[in-house]
């Protein structure tokens, strides 16, 4: 694998980051187990799904697999040897993910999904609404501060358009359950958010949740043009990373210094484990939230009568973690850090360019987002004319090349685009030029197929 790239001098300029060169994705490709199978039709398989779940390294799989054989105990249960090494490999793993993404480790929630961490704030937000402070019997100040979170009649929750339905469907539920507003960001004719709909954030707008990257069009969201709007608002911006994290360098103390106060990440959108994904939030937001599972390991003393709460980010985290899933997540940040995430977006941004270009030629097919590489990442969901996505994904994978069709649980862009459903490609570490033309080739006979 190579080697992680020197840190430049703060104030040294900032050249544009290198791709990886061929041989370094080779070796990339080398330490990808998956590739060792066969596609379908025997030839070695072009994975272009990275989107919806990306492929493990090897030293995922074996960091998940050694803390089972090894270190596997009850973590923050006990004080025997085994308890001990299970506490603190998942209190390394909350330090590794959350230093990942510019975070502190008091500043990172593991959850089961980025989906189980976008309800998290919105159910403790319907928590809030109805009186309920952060510590359940807890300090004044608490109290005070949860505040901040309760949302009635008459405030708005603003959302975008284009996302995907595990940001969209736990705010519709909170506006029904607390009388709110939901407003939407409408998107221009190429996927991308519509500057003159930022108007929908108001002084009545006390939510924005927006993705940072589509997982359709793959646009990202220009977030210098839109957080000033809700900044001036005083809203809550929660923001859905699921596909920037696997694309592009963040830095969450950068994005909280600017307004974003909540971020979701998802493990197995990282090269890491499924089963385990992530609330990273400022602390100011995360003392504000009351919980909302309970049980045991996030309690401070139980009576018969009541109960009062750890603090965050303990106070989320009720009954067992995910130890291993969290050891493998944290092997998939080392290895990503290995890369550079700036080098690996240099990458994407070549071979996202060549797909571009050659699906711009195919007769019939219709990218669903920007036409150009600037300002999107390695996501790009089309259609051909006559043909189903389902039949195209079946093309696709007789020809050794899988990608992902549906809706990509994101009904509302594709009505926005006019479709019901599309095909999608994505990109990923051991993803080469050789993988796009074998697509390329693959989807421009698909029309034909289907005529013979």
């Amino acid at each position: 694998m190579p080697q992680p790239t020197p840190a430049q001098p703060e104030d040294a300029p900032q050249a544009a980051a290198a791709p990886l060169t061929p041989a370094e994705v080779t070796a990339v490709r080398a330490d990808f187990p998956y590739l060792e199978r066969p596609a379908r039709n025997g030839e070695a398989l072009a994975y272009l799904d990275w989107a919806a779940t990306s492929q493990k390294p090897a030293a995922v799989i074996a960091a998940e697999a050694d803390f089972y054989r090894r270190s596997n105990g009850a973590a923050g249960r006990s004080t025997y040897q085994l308890a001990d090494e299970a506490t603190a490999a998942l209190e390394d793993a909350r330090d590794a993910v959350a230093g990942f993404v510019g975070a502190r480790g008091s500043q990172l929630v593991f959850t089961k999904n980025a989906t189980e961490a976008i309800n998290l704030v919105a159910l403790a937000i319907g928590h809030a609404s109805l009186g309920r402070p952060a510590g359940h019997g807890g300090s004044a100040s608490a109290t005070d501060a949860s505040a901040r979170l309760r949302i009635g009649a008459g405030d708005e929750i603003v959302v975008t358009v284009a996302e995907h339905h595990a940001n969209l469907v736990p705010w519709q539920e909170l506006a029904a359950r607390t009388g709110a507003t939901l407003r939407w960001l409408r998107l221009r004719e190429d996927g991308r958010i519509d500057p003159g709909a930022i108007g929908a954030i108001t002084d009545r707008t006390k939510i924005l949740a927006l993705t940072h990257a589509s997982n359709v069009s793959g646009a990202i969201t220009p977030l210098e043009e839109i957080l000033p709007a809700a900044r001036s608002a005083g809203a809550l911006v929660v923001l859905d990373t699921c596909q920037s994290s696997a694309h592009l360098p963040l830095d969450f103390a950068a994005l909280s210094a600017v307004g974003v106060d909540a971020m979701v990440l998802s493990s197995h959108k990282m090269l890491g484990p499924t089963g385990i994904g992530a609330l990273v939030a400022t602390e100011e937001l995360l003392d504000a939230m009351p919980p909302v599972m309970t049980g045991g390991s996030m309690i401070e003393t139980v009576t018969m009568e009541s109960s009062t709460y750890m603090p965050a980010p303990a106070r989320f985290e009720a009954g067992s973690q995910p130890v291993a899933q969290a050891v493998g997540w944290h092997a998939a940040v080392d290895y990503l850090a290995g890369l550079g995430m700036d080098r690996l977006h240099a990458t994407e941004q070549g071979l996202l360019e060549r797909a571009l270009r050659g699906m711009a030629e195919v007769p019939g097919l219709r990218i669903l987002g920007p036409a150009q590489a600037a300002g999107r990442v390695g996501v790009v969901a089309f259609t051909l004319e006559g043909v189903h996505p389902h039949d195209v994904g079946q093309v696709l994978d007789a020809a050794g090349v899988a990608v992902r069709t549906g809706h990509h649980c994101a009904q509302p862009i594709h009505a926005h685009f006019k479709v019901p459903s599309s095909a999608r490609i994505s990109f990923g570490p051991t993803t080469t030029p050789e993988d796009i033309d074998r697509f390329l080739a693959a989807v421009a006979d698909v029309r034909g197929y289907f005529q013979r």
